[in-house]
């Protein structure tokens, strides 16, 4: 019986003209602003041009399901087993201020060891390392490179804008919009703007409540797919430290997180939405969440996160010196798409160029116990 859902085929990605080009000049606005983050974001140290301030990092264990379906039982989920694994709890912003001024998109990061193959990263295939980089919302207020150009400006510059009460804000919404006057009318960036209120419009509750999305399609071996963290029912059921508010200190959502971790072990399931439409399932178009009507998510795996202290501050050292990458992963699980394209190379950049200036040993570890 043929399968219901779209085979991946490499044509299901668009070529984007000048996308090279474009996307050295992302790559140099990027490690401009991670070069001058060492003085201008206050920690004397050079801080990630996106989820720059971490929440914690912790140690689990993820549990790939046995008797999977056939559809589902792809690349790394084909051979069922259990895999220690890292998680960095993040705020989405490029800034690493108090919780307050930083928005309310999140990021859960999971690297998974032991896995066999050769990744996506040229410099290091042989890690046998798998990460996802994930947000706390179903779709992204970007498709194209183009757009990221101005995109990326308006947020590394979102603190001027909104300090500015409603003038700056209303500033900042038409330069969204307009792509700072870029943009002809009817190509305004509409969508994405919509997209960037689904995700300012995230609620504010302790990390451990958010559910995490990749940012766009993946290959899912012979598939084509989206992949969620959802928390566990049961767990998230016990968090006693659930709302949050930004404005009752400086720092609210690790001390949440630490509290929680503390006194209970914790679960996310990981889940593959498969696509069955191209049209209503769009590969390149970020914006469009995909109906779960015409394809759920299916659970292939666990992350089980045992009770742990991750108060001190060489915890949070070590979250520091870590690298995580949408590419860091095998060809059955590449990332799929103009934007998830480019955070190849962008990531990258990035992380050579934040681990030069901090003078950090760059160096993927082996197992949970060999942090850098």
């Amino acid at each position: 019986m043929p399968s219901r859902f779209i085979p991946y085929t490499p044509d299901v990605e668009a070529a984007v003209p000048d996308s090279d080009e474009m996307l050295r000049t992302v790559i140099a606005k990027t490690e401009r602003f991670i070069a001058e983050s060492v003085t201008a974001e206050g920690t004397g140290l050079a801080v990630r041009d996106a989820h720059a301030k971490g929440y914690g990092l912790l140690r689990g264990e993820v549990e790939i399901l046995d008797e999977l379906p056939a559809e589902y039982a792809q690349g790394i989920y084909a051979t069922p087993g259990r895999h220690d694994a890292l998680v960095r709890f993040s705020n989405g912003s490029p800034h690493a201020g108090a919780d307050a001024s930083l928005g309310r998109a999140t990021g859960l990061a999971l690297k998974i060891f032991g896995i066999q193959g050769p990744t996506l990263l040229e410099d290091e295939p042989d890690t046998g390392t798998f990460d996802y980089a994930l947000i706390n919302a179903p779709v992204f207020f970007c498709n194209t490179v183009k757009h990221y150009l101005f995109i990326q400006e308006l947020f590394l510059d979102a603190p001027k804008y909104f300090a500015q009460g409603a003038p700056g804000r209303h500033r900042f919404y038409r330069e969204f919009v307009t792509g700072k006057g870029t943009l002809d009318q009817e190509e305004w960036a509409w969508e994405e703007f919509l997209a960037f209120l689904t995700v300012a419009a995230r609620p504010l509750v302790n990390v451990l409540l958010s559910t995490y999305w990749t940012m766009g399609a993946v290959r899912h071996g012979d598939y084509i797919a989206k992949v969620r963290l959802a928390p566990d029912p049961s767990s998230a059921a016990a968090v006693l430290h659930r709302a949050i508010d930004v404005t009752s200190a400086e720092e609210v959502f690790r001390p949440a997180l630490v509290a929680e971790m503390r006194d209970r072990p914790y679960a996310f399931d990981i889940q593959v939405q498969l696509c069955a439409d191209l049209d209503r399932m769009p590969v390149e178009d970020l914006t469009v969440e995909w109906p779960e009507r015409l394809s759920p998510f299916v659970t292939v795996a666990r992350l089980r996160l045992p009770r742990q202290d991750i108060s001190d501050e060489e915890t949070l050292k070590k979250m520091d010196a870590l690298s995580f990458t949408p590419w860091r992963v095998t060809a059955e699980h590449a990332p799929l798409g103009d934007i998830m394209r480019a955070r190849k190379e962008v990531y990258r950049r990035s992380s050579l160029q934040r681990h030069r200036l901090n003078q950090q040993e760059r160096r993927e570890p082996r197992s949970a116990d060999e942090l850098p």
